[in-house]
């Protein structure tokens, strides 16, 4: 038989310590040098691959193959064979495609239907899926695709239909570039009202003054962006004029946080990211916010107060959409990494600028106005499904908490 310059072997069975050792061995001890390996374990099953070719002058393939087979047969394996060439034809394309990783995370087990209608959509754009990963081993509620593109996709359709069919199934998606920045994210900023927590609180300081209906009604204009956010504000804070400071610290205490705020924190504060709120509210409470959270800053309206009640005005500048954007660019220069570095997460029409801005921008159960412009949703989740969006696996997560 010929010399082959590569073979393939693929071993399958009942995982243990200590197979791949036992089959390295054998390798090197005929002769062999590894140029490429995987391994995959699904409920205890390994599906290991080594691809080799001669190292030595006493290299004999068929010498080789007989003792791997043998070694299998004792480690209680099934083994495969395969000559391959040096360049495959159909694996020179896949080189200069750009790679892409598919998060997909659920608040339940993931649907098999979800799965079928993304592999199908996969395949009828001939995107071929290299490997797949359950995050979350001891559930099926975490799954990440890794993949190639061809240089003729429309990335934007691509998504909008990977989106749509996660939105159907209620699992929420993420189609991210997999290069070095998306596992080295270093800052999150979020925004307050409902994303960290789950009320607005100028309406329940509207309600404080006896003025809800009138600022409700404004406020929902503003979030979806059908009134310029600082004519609103402005109108806002005015009605206000009046409320007892006292008023606002009441409200303060009762503010109830978003499912699964404190515990993210938690864990992305553990792994070292910087933490930033930037809020079109107001500095009493995100300040306040910041304490408790244990957050690193806190960006937000100041109110105008005199003889411990609000004056209806505002103080400084206002904390815009622009102004949001702004200080993401400043604190990424502050803290000096790469705009790429920078999650935002927000659900209003003013976090819009902010979250693309950042280099991984999560409209977070957010309006429809921003689902249409966002890169990114988590819409079925909470908080800390993100966790999976930034590479960071459940058992990490859990051994971080505890």
């Amino acid at each position: 038989m010929p010399q082959t310059k590569q073979i393939l072997i693929t071993v399958s069975g009942q995982d243990k310590p200590g197979i791949t050792s036992k089959l390295v061995k054998t390798i090197i001890e005929g002769g062999g040098k590894l140029t490429n390996m995987g391994q995959a374990v699904t409920h205890g099953l390994l599906s290991l691959s080594l691809v080799f070719n001669k190292d030595g002058a006493q290299f004999e393939q068929d010498l080789i193959l007989k003792n791997l087979l043998f070694e299998a047969k004792h480690l209680g394996l099934e083994m495969d064979y395969k000559y391959l060439d040096d360049n495959p034809p159909h694996m020179a394309p896949y080189v200069s495609w750009e790679k892409f990783i598919l998060n997909c995370v659920s608040p339940k087990d993931i649907p098999t239907q979800f799965v079928h209608d993304v592999s199908s959509l996969l395949a009828d754009h001939n995107i071929n899926i290299n490997r797949i990963d359950n995050v979350t081993p001891v559930e099926f509620k975490s799954l990440e695709m890794s993949m190639s593109l061809p240089p003729n996709i429309s990335l934007q359709e691509l998504k909008k239909d990977l989106l749509k069919i996660g939105g159907s199934h209620r699992v929420d998606v993420a189609f991210l570039k997999d290069n070095i920045f998306r596992r080295n994210k270093r800052l999150i900023v979020f925004d307050m009202d409902s994303t960290l927590i789950q009320t607005e609180v100028i309406d329940e300081m509207a309600k404080a003054a006896g003025v809800e209906k009138e600022v409700k009604e404004i406020t929902e204009l503003a979030m979806n962006g059908k009134v310029d956010f600082d004519e609103s504000l402005i109108k806002r804070v005015q009605k206000l004029k009046g409320l007892e400071v006292s008023k606002l610290q009441e409200i303060l205490e009762s503010l109830p946080f978003n499912q699964g705020v404190e515990e993210f924190v938690g864990t992305v504060k553990s792994l070292g990211y910087k933490l930033a709120l930037i809020s079109g509210g107001f500095s009493f409470f995100a300040d306040a916010l910041k304490e408790k959270l244990g957050l690193d800053y806190a960006f937000a309206n100041s109110l105008e107060v005199q003889n411990k009640k609000l004056t209806g005005r505002l103080k400084g500048t206002i904390v815009n959409p622009e102004q949001k954007a702004l200080l993401v660019n400043l604190l990424a220069q502050q803290e000096g990494i790469s705009l790429e570095q920078v999650v935002a997460i927000g659900d209003g029409a003013n976090d819009i600028p902010m979250l693309s801005t950042a280099g991984l921008g999560i409209a977070f159960h957010a309006k429809e106005v921003v689902k249409r412009e966002a890169e990114n949703h988590m819409s079925f989740g909470p908080m800390t499904s993100i966790l999976y969006f930034l590479g960071i696996p459940g058992p990490v997560r859990e051994s971080v908490q505890h």
